[in-house]
């Protein structure tokens, strides 16, 4: 997988910005959550083009998977559905499918945690949500790795 300028652009940023002042943060907050999302933007695209390329049994089985996570633990029809006939795609979706949550987790956590600096104005958390968006734009490269890996 190549380097995304947008996503590196944003690695940048976040690195720059764990030095910064409380007003240089209060000025530059809007431009780090525009850079942010252009690199989450990014990072969706890649990872639908990947699963674009995916078999059809592949893709169907990540589907059952997603549609379980969607209806959670209550919706026992769905828990009792199969994900799919083929076990390779099965075990390949469910793969991708978990490493994607823990993509989609650290990305939420980053995102609350700089929500929690703003309303504190709090350096020390805006730090932590640059760590935190720098792990969850990691986690997502990982989960495209995979993703690609499962192109056949």
């Amino acid at each position: 997988m190549e380097k995304i300028p947008d996503v590196e652009a944003a690695r940048a940023l976040m690195t720059e910005a764990m030095s910064w002042s409380v007003m240089k943060w209060l000025r530059e907050k809007k431009r780090v959550r525009k850079t942010a999302d252009r690199a989450n933007a990014a990072l969706d695209q890649l990872s639908a083009t990947a699963r674009a390329r995916w078999t059809s049994a592949l893709r169907d089985a990540y589907d059952v998977l997603a549609a379980q996570h969607t209806a959670g633990p209550s919706s026992d029809r769905q828990q009792k559905r199969s994900p799919a006939g083929n076990p390779d795609a099965t075990l390949t979706a469910r793969k991708v499918k978990e490493a994607d949550d823990e993509a989609y987790r650290a990305r939420m956590d980053a995102e609350k945690t700089f929500d929690e600096a703003e309303r504190q104005l709090s350096t020390s958390l805006a730090r932590e949500g640059c760590r935190k968006a720098i792990h969850g734009w990691d986690l997502h490269e990982k989960a495209i790795r995979k993703a690609e890996a499962a192109i056949h």
